[in-house]
């Protein structure tokens, strides 16, 4: 009777020892979820909220040594004077600067010269379009065909349309900031509105241009691919991007996976090296190359050292558990172990007893004692 009651207690201390150990393990992964910011996750700045850390501590540069400025090499860029200016303007001098005599007809010893550049007053030109229409003898009147871009009794010309295209969407000012910057450096009087009806007829004439640009970056050898949550009419919308050195195709799309994938017409045909944040709907393109984006995996990077301990012993201690970090690396990211710089994932358990612990952790794992 009493070695069935030892027998008893053993099972009831191994499940209180494996329920002890789960509990650790949720304890230490909850934990690592209230440690993840910005800074070593994917989550927005924005969820940082009041704890979040200075903006300088964000950074993950670090510091290289060199002195500020120019480096040793690099070509500088500066103001140089031209050979033949558009005025010129001479200077003559009033007296003698010893003597006070005056100097008209004296000689010429040295011009110096002095070259200012700046733009010239800036003034909208009105030019008017007058359609002659004349009578023919046979009674029939015919009137001359209006040149492009003047297909109102008053509009605003290409150069000024330009101008606002630039700063709304170029520069990202607002509609109303738009019309205020041409109001107050052209003196043209705009509205918001205006502002939106010319952006959007401009926007109306890129149907070939926009293919183009998703045809070079189809056929680039890289491409970087993101998305970003956007609202539309107080729904929640994603702003997918596409992009090269050279070119950017972004496009709104209600949804944030395959469809919108689909719909931007670039991935289904790619065949270079996809960059992008490790989103799964990525991973179902098998003809493209997958990358982990370098800031994400800095990202990755911070976050198994802010969850280990440094070789000092100092920070964190370490879980017993598994690490959020390495949870999220071996589980949610599948498309990782494809890519050229990882190795074949496995789950880390991150003990001291972990016969493969993840390449991370293990440059950090304390060497056994001897």
């Amino acid at each position: 009777m009493l070695a069935a009651l030892v027998v008893s207690l053993r099972g009831e201390l191994a499940d209180a020892v494996a329920e002890l150990a789960r509990a650790r393990e949720r304890i230490a992964e909850l934990e690592g979820r209230l440690r993840k910011t910005s800074r070593n996750s994917s989550r927005p700045p924005s969820g940082d909220g009041l704890a979040k850390p200075p903006p300088r501590s964000r950074s993950l540069r670090k510091k290289s040594g060199r002195k500020p400025g120019g480096q040793d090499g690099h070509r500088g860029q500066t103001l140089a004077p031209v050979a033949r200016p558009d005025r010129e303007e001479r200077h003559e001098p009033a007296c003698c600067g010893r003597c006070g005599a005056g100097l008209a007809g004296g000689v010429v010893t040295a011009v110096e010269r002095r070259q200012v550049f700046d733009l010239p007053p800036v003034q909208v030109r009105v030019t008017e379009h007058q359609l002659i229409e004349r009578e023919c003898g046979c009674g029939h009147r015919t009137r001359a065909a209006a040149p492009e871009g003047a297909g109102a009794p008053v509009q605003y010309g290409p150069r000024v349309a330009a101008v606002i295209v630039y700063l709304y969407i170029g520069q990202f000012l607002s509609r109303k900031r738009t019309a205020q910057a041409l109001a107050e450096l052209f003196g043209i009087p705009l509205s918001p509105g205006t502002v939106a009806g010319i952006t959007a007829r401009a926007a109306g004439k890129l149907n070939g241009f926009l293919e183009r640009v998703r045809d070079n970056i189809t056929a680039s050898d890289v491409a970087g691919f993101d998305e970003t949550g956007f609202r539309v009419a107080g729904r929640l919308h994603w702003v997918h991007c596409a992009r090269t050195g050279r070119h950017t195709l972004l496009m709104v799309h209600p949804r944030r996976g395959a469809q919108a994938m689909e719909a931007i017409g670039i991935l289904p045909s790619f065949a270079g090296v996809a960059v992008h944040d490790a989103w799964a709907p990525y991973d179902a393109y098998g003809t493209a190359g997958h990358q982990l984006c370098c800031a994400h995996a800095l990202r990755e990077l911070q976050a198994v050292a802010d969850s280990s301990p440094r070789a000092d012993g100092a920070g964190p201690p370490r879980p017993p558990g598994r690490s959020p970090g390495c949870r999220r690396w071996s589980t949610r990211r599948s498309h990782r172990a494809r890519t050229l710089w990882t190795r074949p994932r496995w789950r880390c358990r991150f003990t001291a007893t972990a016969p493969r612990p993840c390449w991370g952790h293990a440059r950090l794992r304390p060497a056994p004692a001897s």
